[in-house]
Protein backbone atom coordinates (compact mmCIF):
# COMPACT_ATOMS: atom_id res chain seq x y z
CA UNK A 1 0.00 0.00 0.00
CA UNK A 2 2.79 2.66 1.23
CA UNK A 3 4.73 2.28 -2.98
CA UNK A 4 0.75 2.68 -4.00
CA UNK A 5 0.26 5.70 -2.62
CA UNK A 6 3.32 7.37 -3.15
CA UNK A 7 2.57 7.17 -7.01
CA UNK A 8 -0.82 8.62 -6.03
CA UNK A 9 0.70 11.30 -4.54
CA UNK A 10 2.61 12.22 -7.20
CA UNK A 11 -0.38 12.18 -9.05
CA UNK A 12 -1.72 14.72 -7.40
CA UNK A 13 -0.68 18.32 -6.85
CA UNK A 14 0.09 20.13 -3.66
CA UNK A 15 -2.31 22.41 -4.36
CA UNK A 16 -5.31 20.60 -5.01
CA UNK A 17 -4.66 17.86 -2.01
CA UNK A 18 -4.61 21.47 0.16
CA UNK A 19 -8.51 22.06 -0.50
CA UNK A 20 -10.42 22.69 1.95
CA UNK A 21 -14.18 24.05 2.19
CA UNK A 22 -16.52 25.75 4.91
CA UNK A 23 -18.94 23.51 6.68
CA UNK A 24 -22.00 22.01 4.16
CA UNK A 25 -24.93 24.00 5.20
CA UNK A 26 -27.15 21.03 5.52
CA UNK A 27 -29.37 19.99 8.48
CA UNK A 28 -27.56 15.92 8.78
CA UNK A 29 -29.39 14.71 11.34
CA UNK A 30 -32.68 15.55 9.68
CA UNK A 31 -31.17 13.86 6.52
CA UNK A 32 -30.02 11.23 8.11
CA UNK A 33 -33.44 10.96 9.65
CA UNK A 34 -35.51 10.94 6.76
CA UNK A 35 -33.24 7.98 5.11
CA UNK A 36 -33.80 5.94 7.70
CA UNK A 37 -37.48 6.61 8.21
CA UNK A 38 -37.91 5.92 4.76
CA UNK A 39 -35.09 2.71 4.37
CA UNK A 40 -33.35 4.18 1.88
CA UNK A 41 -30.94 1.37 1.19
CA UNK A 42 -28.11 2.94 1.15
CA UNK A 43 -26.36 4.83 4.25
CA UNK A 44 -26.06 8.63 4.25
CA UNK A 45 -22.24 8.87 3.10
CA UNK A 46 -22.98 6.85 0.21
CA UNK A 47 -26.30 8.83 -0.71
CA UNK A 48 -24.64 12.16 -0.08
CA UNK A 49 -21.55 11.09 -2.32
CA UNK A 50 -23.66 10.35 -4.99
CA UNK A 51 -25.78 12.63 -5.23
CA UNK A 52 -22.48 15.05 -5.48
CA UNK A 53 -22.07 12.45 -8.51
CA UNK A 54 -24.69 12.95 -10.06
CA UNK A 55 -24.79 17.15 -9.72
CA UNK A 56 -20.80 17.18 -11.64
CA UNK A 57 -21.99 14.82 -14.66
CA UNK A 58 -21.83 15.85 -17.88
CA UNK A 59 -24.76 13.87 -18.75
CA UNK A 60 -27.03 16.98 -19.44
CA UNK A 61 -30.45 15.02 -19.45
CA UNK A 62 -29.71 13.98 -15.70
CA UNK A 63 -32.01 14.99 -13.39
CA UNK A 64 -31.95 14.99 -9.19
CA UNK A 65 -35.66 13.40 -8.89
CA UNK A 66 -34.15 10.49 -11.59
CA UNK A 67 -31.48 10.40 -9.09
CA UNK A 68 -33.33 9.80 -6.21
CA UNK A 69 -35.49 7.51 -7.45
CA UNK A 70 -32.60 4.97 -8.17
CA UNK A 71 -31.57 5.68 -5.11
CA UNK A 72 -34.71 3.96 -4.25
CA UNK A 73 -33.98 1.38 -6.52
CA UNK A 74 -36.60 3.07 -8.87
CA UNK A 75 -39.17 2.08 -5.94
CA UNK A 76 -39.89 5.30 -4.14
CA UNK A 77 -41.36 5.10 -0.38
CA UNK A 78 -45.88 5.04 0.12
CA UNK A 79 -46.33 8.27 1.25
CA UNK A 80 -49.43 8.97 3.27
CA UNK A 81 -50.70 11.83 1.43
CA UNK A 82 -49.25 14.90 -1.06
CA UNK A 83 -48.01 16.60 1.91
CA UNK A 84 -45.68 14.24 3.55
CA UNK A 85 -44.40 13.28 -0.08
CA UNK A 86 -43.49 17.40 -1.03
CA UNK A 87 -41.81 16.85 2.70
CA UNK A 88 -39.80 14.51 1.39
CA UNK A 89 -38.76 15.79 -1.86
CA UNK A 90 -38.14 18.97 -0.20
CA UNK A 91 -35.65 17.91 1.92
CA UNK A 92 -33.52 15.90 -0.38
CA UNK A 93 -34.08 18.61 -2.63
CA UNK A 94 -33.89 21.74 -1.32
CA UNK A 95 -31.84 20.52 1.28
CA UNK A 96 -29.32 17.95 0.97
CA UNK A 97 -28.88 18.63 -3.13
CA UNK A 98 -28.55 22.27 -3.13
CA UNK A 99 -26.61 22.05 -0.19
CA UNK A 100 -24.33 19.84 -2.23
CA UNK A 101 -24.89 21.99 -5.51
CA UNK A 102 -22.31 24.45 -3.33
CA UNK A 103 -19.62 22.62 -3.76
CA UNK A 104 -19.34 22.95 -7.77
CA UNK A 105 -16.92 26.70 -6.58
CA UNK A 106 -13.65 26.25 -6.33
CA UNK A 107 -13.78 28.39 -2.63
CA UNK A 108 -15.58 25.36 -0.97
CA UNK A 109 -14.45 22.23 -2.56
CA UNK A 110 -16.77 19.04 -1.63
CA UNK A 111 -15.02 16.78 1.52
CA UNK A 112 -15.65 13.42 1.77
CA UNK A 113 -17.76 12.34 5.28
CA UNK A 114 -16.03 12.69 8.53
CA UNK A 115 -15.67 9.62 10.24
CA UNK A 116 -15.16 9.79 14.40
CA UNK A 117 -11.44 9.07 15.08
CA UNK A 118 -10.80 5.93 17.36
CA UNK A 119 -7.21 4.31 18.31
CA UNK A 120 -6.12 2.17 15.42
CA UNK A 121 -7.31 -1.56 15.37
CA UNK A 122 -8.59 -3.57 12.79
CA UNK A 123 -12.59 -2.81 13.52
CA UNK A 124 -11.50 1.31 13.44
CA UNK A 125 -9.89 0.39 9.78
CA UNK A 126 -12.64 -1.94 8.53
CA UNK A 127 -15.22 1.05 9.11
CA UNK A 128 -12.81 4.07 7.44
CA UNK A 129 -12.18 1.55 4.62
CA UNK A 130 -15.97 0.70 4.31
CA UNK A 131 -17.50 4.36 4.26
CA UNK A 132 -14.26 5.56 2.03
CA UNK A 133 -15.06 2.54 -0.49
CA UNK A 134 -19.23 3.14 -0.41
CA UNK A 135 -18.15 7.17 -1.36
CA UNK A 136 -16.23 6.04 -3.95
CA UNK A 137 -19.08 3.92 -5.36
CA UNK A 138 -21.69 6.47 -4.95
CA UNK A 139 -19.95 9.40 -6.39
CA UNK A 140 -19.00 7.38 -9.11
CA UNK A 141 -22.36 5.61 -9.24
CA UNK A 142 -24.06 9.20 -9.43
CA UNK A 143 -21.36 10.67 -11.59
CA UNK A 144 -22.17 7.96 -14.88
CA UNK A 145 -25.96 8.69 -13.79
CA UNK A 146 -27.03 4.93 -14.61
CA UNK A 147 -25.14 4.61 -18.16
CA UNK A 148 -22.99 2.08 -18.57
CA UNK A 149 -20.44 4.54 -20.66
CA UNK A 150 -20.00 8.75 -20.61
CA UNK A 151 -17.35 10.62 -22.60
CA UNK A 152 -15.36 12.82 -20.04
CA UNK A 153 -12.92 15.50 -20.57
CA UNK A 154 -9.31 14.51 -20.35
CA UNK A 155 -9.09 15.26 -15.99
CA UNK A 156 -12.21 14.24 -15.45
CA UNK A 157 -10.86 11.06 -17.27
CA UNK A 158 -7.61 10.43 -15.84
CA UNK A 159 -9.25 11.58 -11.96
CA UNK A 160 -11.90 8.90 -12.63
CA UNK A 161 -9.19 6.06 -13.15
CA UNK A 162 -6.87 7.25 -9.78
CA UNK A 163 -10.51 7.12 -7.93
CA UNK A 164 -10.80 3.38 -9.14
CA UNK A 165 -7.24 2.40 -8.14
CA UNK A 166 -8.46 3.94 -4.90
CA UNK A 167 -11.18 2.57 -4.37
CA UNK A 168 -9.73 -1.13 -4.94
CA UNK A 169 -7.66 -0.19 -2.56
CA UNK A 170 -9.78 0.58 0.22
CA UNK A 171 -12.05 -2.80 -0.54
CA UNK A 172 -8.67 -4.06 -0.24
CA UNK A 173 -7.72 -2.84 3.34
CA UNK A 174 -11.76 -3.44 4.09
CA UNK A 175 -11.25 -7.44 3.80
CA UNK A 176 -8.40 -7.49 5.31
CA UNK A 177 -9.50 -5.60 8.31
CA UNK A 178 -12.17 -7.54 8.48
CA UNK A 179 -10.64 -11.24 8.56
CA UNK A 180 -7.17 -10.21 9.18
CA UNK A 181 -4.46 -13.20 8.74
CA UNK A 182 -3.46 -12.55 12.19
CA UNK A 183 -2.68 -10.40 14.66
CA UNK A 184 -1.16 -6.82 14.55
CA UNK A 185 1.10 -5.07 16.13
CA UNK A 186 -0.16 -1.36 16.98
CA UNK A 187 2.53 0.42 14.73
CA UNK A 188 1.80 -1.46 11.95
CA UNK A 189 -2.04 -0.63 12.81
CA UNK A 190 -1.31 2.90 12.99
CA UNK A 191 0.59 3.43 9.76
CA UNK A 192 -2.01 1.79 8.05
CA UNK A 193 -4.58 4.18 9.49
CA UNK A 194 -2.53 7.21 8.47
CA UNK A 195 -2.11 5.76 4.75
CA UNK A 196 -5.93 5.51 4.87
CA UNK A 197 -6.81 9.30 5.97
CA UNK A 198 -3.58 10.06 3.58
CA UNK A 199 -5.52 8.05 0.96
CA UNK A 200 -8.81 9.99 1.82
CA UNK A 201 -7.19 13.41 1.44
CA UNK A 202 -5.72 12.53 -2.06
CA UNK A 203 -9.22 11.17 -2.98
CA UNK A 204 -11.39 14.26 -2.05
CA UNK A 205 -8.94 16.73 -4.61
CA UNK A 206 -9.24 13.84 -7.59
CA UNK A 207 -13.02 14.15 -6.59
CA UNK A 208 -12.98 17.68 -7.15
CA UNK A 209 -10.66 17.64 -10.22
CA UNK A 210 -13.99 15.95 -11.55
CA UNK A 211 -16.44 17.97 -10.49
CA UNK A 212 -14.12 21.42 -12.14
CA UNK A 213 -13.70 19.18 -15.01
CA UNK A 214 -17.16 18.45 -15.71
CA UNK A 215 -19.00 21.64 -14.72
CA UNK A 216 -16.42 23.32 -17.50
CA UNK A 217 -17.81 20.97 -19.95
CA UNK A 218 -21.03 21.53 -19.15
CA UNK A 219 -20.76 25.04 -19.39
CA UNK A 220 -19.14 24.97 -22.76
CA UNK A 221 -22.01 22.77 -23.96
CA UNK A 222 -24.70 25.17 -22.29
CA UNK A 223 -22.35 28.10 -24.88
CA UNK A 224 -22.57 25.77 -27.86
CA UNK A 225 -26.47 25.38 -27.59
CA UNK A 226 -26.90 28.96 -26.93
CA UNK A 227 -24.67 29.86 -30.11
CA UNK A 228 -26.35 27.06 -32.61
CA UNK A 229 -30.06 27.26 -31.10
CA UNK A 230 -31.77 28.47 -34.44
CA UNK A 231 -33.23 32.41 -34.06
CA UNK A 232 -36.71 32.51 -33.01
CA UNK A 233 -39.45 33.30 -36.32
CA UNK A 234 -41.42 36.54 -36.03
Amino acid sequence: MPAQLARMRQKTTGDAMAMRGKKQAVDDGAIRALLKRYACPLPYHEVRARFMGNIATPDMNASPMQEIHRVWGDELPVFEDKGEAEAFFGKLLQGMWNGLSAHQKRSDPFKLARVKTAPASHEYLGRLARVRREELDGFIDGLFAGQEEMDFPESAHNAIGTLGEMRALFAATETLATDPPGPADTSTLEDTAKHLRELTRIAEAEINVVIQSCRKARQQMLETFVIERPGTLH
